[in-house]
This record gives structure tokens, C-alpha cells and sequence, in this order.
């Protein structure tokens, strides 16, 4: 779970950190700059280092309502609904887009893919390059189509289409605040391209196509090294395995076993499959009727 959690604290990092940009209406420095609600107040006009510019109020009554609405962030049902009212209260404001990215986060938490994506639509609605939202929509596709599902094709080209698009604004559609640490937008944008390229990979792999998803999973694990996905290494060594390179296989099983704790059904998995590959070393007997574990290219969530 330890990268699980890691990668909620950055993505809520990302929608938390313009608070610290907030600046009363008269433009004079606020009293509680590092203040736990996302979002500048109204005046604030300070310039990113890269990126777009924050999302900002412009009226104090609006900043009012968005921190109300905000206030509601640790139950993600009750955030949806403050959004929406806020939405449709202030249907131009900036704010809307935090209060919707939050919503998504806490329903990513929760485990609730259907409201996660619901959420992260809403968020394309008003901008269509947000990486976070691309992902997001990208991962619940990916994850939950099924090779029986009739309109599995199209589904998949709809998650290829939004993870495709989340590596290419990475760049340019995130919102970064002037005096953020380089290392925090480092570790960020490394996490949305490793985030984005296992969606690619996942997809791949689901369509029998080994040589792409190996190429996707190896991509996802260089845009975040410091913190590789334990499921991520595990489907890259059954890719591996899927082309019979059983060395190469062997050494991203052994790497996902590290990574993982027995007990977990990721751990289990990447157990299976490095016994599996032992086997199948040169040098040693192949196990000839022996399978890559099944569900792997599904979600094993517990690490």
C-alpha cells in the first residue's frame, strides 16, 4: 500500500498546494497562507514557474462558498454534492475545478471507480487537457473492461486516448504555484507519466499485445524509479513471459516479490510467477504445462 498512499498524498498535494498563493481581496498577504482549503482567494495573482496559473476566486462571496463546499473533502458524497451546488451557483468560477479534483481524489480513495469517473468527467468538462482527470478516466476504463464486454474496443480506445493525451500536457496543463520545490513537480509530473503509461500498458497487454505493454510498463517504471508500482513490475515480467523472454522475466518477478508482501494478492501473484519463470531459466526443468497467474493484467490492489 505504501505506494498507494504516497500517490494520494501527491495527487492531493496537487490539488491543495494553490492555498498557499492566497491573498485577501485587496491583494495584501494573507494571515494563514498555509491554510488546509485548495484554491487562491480572490486578488491572488501570482505567476506559476511553469504550467497555468492556479485557479483563482474573484469575489469574496465565491471564495466563501468554495471553502464551505471544501469543508465537506473527508466525505467524497457529500464533497460531489457541495460541488455541484457550487457549480451551479457560480457556473464560471475557477474554484469548480478543485472542488470536482478533490471529489475524484476521495473517490479514488474510497474505491468507488463509478463516482471516481463521474468526477473526473466533470473535470474534462471544463478542462479537457487536465492530466490528472485524463488519468483518472483512463484508469477506471482500463481496469474495468472486461475482453467479454461487447463495447471492450471502443472502451479501450477511449483509455488510450486520455492517457495518450495526459503524457502530452503534463507539461502545460498542471496548475503549479510560484515557490513550489522543483522536486515536488518533479516527483509529481513522474508519477502522472507513470501513471499514464501503465494505463497504456494495461491496455495493451488486454489486447494480447506483449511487445507495446512491455514497452508501456518499462515507461512507467523510468517516469517514477524512486517509486516503482509493485503491479506495474508484475505485469511487466508476465509481458516478459508472454514473449518467452524468461530471463528478462525473471529478473522483473523477482524485482516485483521485493516490492510486495506475501500475504497481498499482488504478492501472491508475483510469487506464482517467479516460481513459474525458475522453472523456466535456462539450466533448469520447464514447468510444461505452467501458466502466467491469471488476473494479473486486472487490479491487485493491496501491495
Amino acid at each position: 500500500m505504501k505506494r498507494a498512499a504516497i500517490t494520494f498524498v501527491m495527487l492531493a498535494w496537487s490539488s491543495f498546494v494553490p492555498a498557499q498563493q492566497a491573498t485577501t481581496p485587496q491583494g495584501q498577504p494573507s494571515s494563514q497562507p498555509n491554510a488546509a482549503q485548495p484554491g487562491a482567494q480572490p486578488g491572488a495573482t501570482a505567476t506559476p514557474p511553469q504550467g497555468k496559473r492556479p485557479p483563482a476566486a474573484k469575489t469574496q462571496p465565491e471564495f466563501d462558498a468554495y471553502k464551505a463546499a471544501v469543508a465537506a473533502a473527508g466525505d467524497p458524497v457529500a464533497l460531489a454534492k457541495s460541488a455541484d451546488d457550487f457549480a451551479a451557483k457560480f457556473p464560471d468560477s475557477e474554484l469548480r475545478i478543485l472542488l470536482f479534483k478533490v471529489a475524484m481524489h476521495g473517490f479514488q480513495n474510497a474505491n468507488n471507480a463509478d463516482q471516481m469517473d463521474a468526477a473526473a468527467e466533470k473535470v474534462l468538462k471544463i478542462d479537457p487537457d487536465d492530466p490528472e482527470a485524463l488519468v483518472g478516466a483512463a484508469e477506471v476504463i482500463a481496469e474495468r473492461t472486461r475482453d467479454t464486454d461487447l463495447d471492450k474496443d471502443q472502451r479501450w480506445a477511449q483509455a488510450q486516448k486520455y492517457a495518450s493525451h495526459a503524457v502530452e500536457t503534463v507539461d502545460t496543463d498542471v496548475a503549479i504555484p510560484a515557490g513550489t520545490p522543483q522536486e515536488k513537480i518533479d516527483a509529481y509530473k513522474g508519477f502522472m507519466r507513470s501513471s499514464a503509461y501503465s494505463v497504456l500498458g494495461t491496455i495493451a497487454f488486454n489486447q494480447e499485445k506483449y511487445p507495446d505493454a512491455e514497452n508501456y510498463f518499462r515507461k512507467s517504471v523510468d517516469a517514477l524509479p524512486s517509486q516503482p508500482d509493485p503491479v506495474v513490475v508484475l505485469r511487466l515480467a508476465i509481458s516478459l513471459d508472454k514473449q518467452s523472454k524468461y530471463p528478462e522475466a525473471l529478473k522483473e518477478a523477482n524485482h516485483a516479490v521485493d516490492l510486495t508482501q506475501e500475504a497481498t494478492v499482488a504478492g501472491k501473484l508475483a510469487r506464482q510467477e517467479r516460481d513459474r519463470l525458475v522453472q523456466l531459466t535456462p539450466g533448469s526443468t520447464p514447468a510444461p504445462a505452467s501458466k502466467p497467474p491469471a488476473g494479473a493484467a486486472q487490479n491487485p490492489s493491496s501491495h
